[in-house]
């Protein structure tokens, strides 16, 4: 059996990396392939095949696959054989509208996409409430089964917190340091349309952070793969951009605090319990112009909304306090949105796509001490 993965147009993460390890685990006969790119390939295991994303050797790949399994569009000329397989993981539960629900997409965009969209054979979905709004999206009309996000099974791991200490440890994080991870997501007008390149402005006050926290907190900034090379360096002292660190499920467990916008990264990190804060300072046009959204944000966020980057860092000096205010509203979120999260989504999905496959070791990618590892 030839498997090949994609992950983000060339990353060794997500799903796609949950499941190649739980197959790989298993014992499972078959040749692994990852497409990869090149900010990417030193991320990924020495024993792992690679070849460029967008190459012909990809494109090669693609085609002899029995096996594709990817957690967006392959946005790529190939023709998917009989037999073949394709396994659409997506990359998580959606705030933002997608697909054809989008208010507004690059002229030609979404017909391009339709085709990789065609090539599916199935689609996961991560909860109940987002099933349908898949298959609307997307106008697919395969199955969808939901089993919850293979990725963030390490989540709930008994190795978290190793996995926590162990990142930290190798990020240079002190134990009584507060770190907060910032995920914001991109604006498709800045990516495709942004002058000279541009394609994200960093809105935090940095000085202000610094001197409102002190030393004893740590910014991470982790960026989305659409806008990895678009930013002016931002790191000093209190920031570390962690945008190509392989997978963010290891920085879910390395942070105290999230700080996000509309990035479905918030649904992810309700696995782990910790407060959220959201960093809103273009929620109208973001949300009446740009993309629109499937809830309101307002209603239903587990954290409280800020505009300003000094209400931000307000919110964050006072954490705990913000934290109690909304457990509430958390609770509500996570049996909403995680209510299939419980460690085993890897081993649900491989019965689907795999189900004669016998299991020849006791390991699994939940339990595998490379599930978390630092790449």
């Amino acid at each position: 059996m030839n498997i090949v993965y994609v992950a983000f147009r060339g990353h060794f993460s997500d799903s796609p990396r949950a499941l190649y390890t739980e197959i790989r685990a298993r014992g499972i006969e078959a040749t692994h392939t990852w497409l990869s790119a090149p900010h990417t390939e030193s991320t990924f295991p020495d024993d792992v095949t690679t070849v460029p994303f967008g190459s012909p050797e990809s494109i090669a790949a693609l085609e002899a696959a029995d096996l594709v399994i990817s957690n967006d569009h392959i946005p790529l000329d190939w023709e998917k054989r009989p037999g073949t397989t394709y396994l659409q993981t997506w990359h998580g539960t959606m705030l933002k509208r997608v697909h054809n629900d989008v208010l507004w997409a690059p002229e030609g965009r979404l017909a391009y996409l339709d085709q990789d969209i065609a090539r599916w054979d199935l689609l996961l979905s991560p909860n109940a409430v987002t099933t349908e709004r898949l298959r609307k999206a997307f106008g697919f009309t395969g199955p969808i089964h939901e089993t919850g996000l293979p990725r963030n099974d390490l989540l709930h791991s008994p190795q978290r917190d190793e996995v926590r200490a162990r990142v930290r440890a190798g990020l240079g994080i002190g134990e009584d340091q507060r770190v907060v991870l910032y995920t914001p997501t991109w604006r498709d007008d800045l990516v495709f349309e942004g002058a000279e390149g541009r394609s994200f402005e960093f809105p935090v006050d940095l000085g202000a952070f610094a001197e409102r926290l002190g030393a004893d907190h740590v910014l991470l900034l982790r960026l989305h793969n659409m806008v990895l090379d678009r930013l002016d360096p931002v790191e000093g002292s209190v920031v570390r951009d962690v945008s190509n660190y392989a997978d963010i499920q290891d920085l879910y467990l390395a942070a105290d605090v999230m700080v996000t916008d509309y990035s479905s990264t918030m649904f992810d990190f309700a696995n782990t319990g910790r407060p959220m804060v959201f960093f809103t300072y273009d929620l109208d046009r973001y949300r009446d112009e740009l993309r629109g959204f499937y809830f309101d944000l307002e209603e239903v966020a587990p954290g409280p909304l800020v505009h300003t980057s000094a209400e931000l860092v307000e919110a964050i000096a006072d954490i705990d306090r913000v934290a109690e205010q909304h457990a509430a509203r958390y609770a509500r979120f996570q049996e909403l949105f995680t209510h299939l999260e419980d460690g085993a989504a890897t081993r649900r999905v491989l019965d689907l796509i795999l189900p004669d496959a016998t299991a020849t070791g006791q390991t699994s990618s939940t339990e595998g001490d490379d599930a978390g590892a630092h790449r």
